[in-house]
């Protein structure tokens, strides 16, 4: 995308935005023009109680165009990727490729190890079944057929925290929410790192099972299959019981259907599919899976895989909302821990002139909700982050709305009106929270940035009131507002 002049949108209760003139910050636009255009939106009853913040902004000067409550702190969701992803590219650089590697420690006689098989992981996101094939197939091409002792799983590049501060307990089984590891495995190209797709094929008449399938296929988990065949199915449920590998897969089936699930533990699983393909190979590992233990310092390299540069993966990470490769970047940054790695973000922040003492960030994907930002922040980086030498690729990477390819989370928004294919914007959507903050792209207008914040909403119907907002700036005849402070 381009570069851009930016505006910021902050917005607050819509009924005391109107009627209150206390609302309106003393360095606000309005109430006319493109302010008020922002406030006939923001006037909409179903935001009636809830917190709402905007802002808008000039990207190359970052004045102030439009501010509604712009430094209220509210829980931002997905839009927390925003910081995340950009950090990892400045700190770990575009072309940064995550390492596996299997390592063997002990007593090598001919085909024979007399001792333990490492496979290490440094937190790749995309480490794919194929991976695994490929390395199993570099092993068994050094010679080695046995190995006698454990086949390790080495994921001592992160702490053993698996799960966020706050992540919601009934969430556990969900594949936004999977278990974070340095050895974690993607069952296919939706990246979802840590969790198995389920799939369920109808059987050939009604009323009975239907067929369930692991991909990949793995020894750790068992299926309890309560699932019906039936012409009126309307899909499957896979749940996990807690803390166990046991999935229970309900529901009725009437055409093939797939469902991804998180795993237990990521590492453990990783080796286990490791294994699997080290005995498609050839190679027989005869002991137990052990995970937690590093590879001795000198273990004999035997396979290694570098996965996607990094700035392959800021289109999944971006354009799907990807909460688990977020979450890997936040503490590959961390050299393993989310303290280190959000610490990591704001030391960024900081340096694109963000006033992080405005904010709190605590993991990478925003599903934590003790994340606070105010949408002043938010303008403030989408202003910055535009000098990044990086920003082309970034930029590329976000939603785009109405645009069936490129749209992502936003494919289905916007369609057919002015912001369709100008609105490049991150989503972001939990209970009771809903956010949208982006860049808007006119051609022959001022390019807009805007951050759009709602808590405590009530209603399930917020986010049209997001997407008239962002289609209003991109349809306003724009050059003539007054601009105020610069963010």
């Amino acid at each position: 995308m381009s570069r851009v002049r930016v505006l910021v949108v902050t917005a607050v209760a819509a009924l005391s935005l109107v009627a209150d003139p206390a609302a309106h910050p003393a360095h606000a636009v309005g109430p006319g023009g493109l302010g008020r255009v922002v406030d006939g939106v923001l006037a909409d009853p179903v935001l009636a109680g809830s917190q709402v913040g905007v802002v808008v902004a000039d990207a190359r000067t970052g004045a102030t165009l439009v501010d509604r409550r712009g430094a209220r702190r509210l829980l931002p969701a997905s839009n927390a990727k925003l910081f995340t992803s950009a950090a990892a590219l400045a700190i770990l650089g575009p072309g940064h490729r995550f390492v596996t590697e299997a390592r063997a420690s002990g007593v090598r006689r001919g085909a024979s190890l007399a001792g333990d098989l490492y496979l290490r992981g440094t937190g790749d996101p995309a480490l794919s079944p194929g991976d695994l094939d490929a390395m199993a197939r570099d092993v068994a091409a050094t010679g080695l057929r046995e190995i006698t002792g454990n086949l390790v799983a080495d994921d001592t590049s992160f702490d053993s925290q698996r799960l966020g501060l706050e992540w919601a307990w009934d969430d556990e089984t969900s594949s936004s929410a999977a278990p974070i590891s340095a050895l974690t495995l993607a069952p296919d190209e939706n990246y979802l790192a840590g969790t198995v797709n389920v799939k369920a094929v109808p059987a050939a008449v009604d009323n009975r099972p239907a067929r369930l399938t692991l991909s990949p296929p793995n020894g750790q988990l068992r299926v309890v299959n309560r699932t019906v065949t039936a012409s009126s199915g309307t899909g499957i449920s896979v749940t996990r019981g807690h803390g166990t590998n046991v999935l229970t897969v309900t529901g009725s089936v009437a055409a093939p259907v797939t469902e991804a699930v998180s795993v237990r533990d990521p590492a453990t699983f990783t080796a286990d599919v490791f294994r699997s393909a080290l005995r498609r190979h050839g190679v027989r590992a005869t002991g137990l899976i052990v995970a937690g233990r590093a590879a001795p310092a000198d273990a004999v390299l035997l396979a290694r895989h570098a996965g996607r540069p990094l700035r392959e993966l800021m289109a999944p990470l971006l354009k799907q909302s990807n909460n688990s490769m977020a979450e890997l970047l936040i503490k590959a940054i961390g050299h393993g821990t989310w303290p280190a790695g959000t610490e990591a973000v704001a030391a960024y922040l900081a340096r694109l002139g963000v006033d992080v003492t405005t904010l709190r960030q605590v993991d990478g994907s925003g599903l934590s909700r003790r994340n606070l930002v105010p949408p002043a922040a938010f303008a403030r980086f989408l202003v910055a982050v535009r000098a990044e030498p990086w920003f082309p690729l970034w930029s590329a990477a976000l939603p785009v709305a109405g645009d069936p390819v490129l749209g992502g989370t936003l494919r289905n928004r916007m369609l057919g009106t002015p912001a369709a294919g100008t609105v490049h914007a991150k989503t972001g959507t939990l209970t009771g929270a809903s956010a949208l903050s982006g860049y808007v792209t006119v051609p022959g207008h001022r390019p807009l940035v805007f951050s759009i914040i709602v808590n405590n909403q009530l209603s399930p119907t917020v986010t049209p009131v997001l997407d008239r907002l962002a289609v209003a700036l991109a349809s306003y005849p724009q050059g003539t507002e007054t601009a105020g402070p610069a963010l």
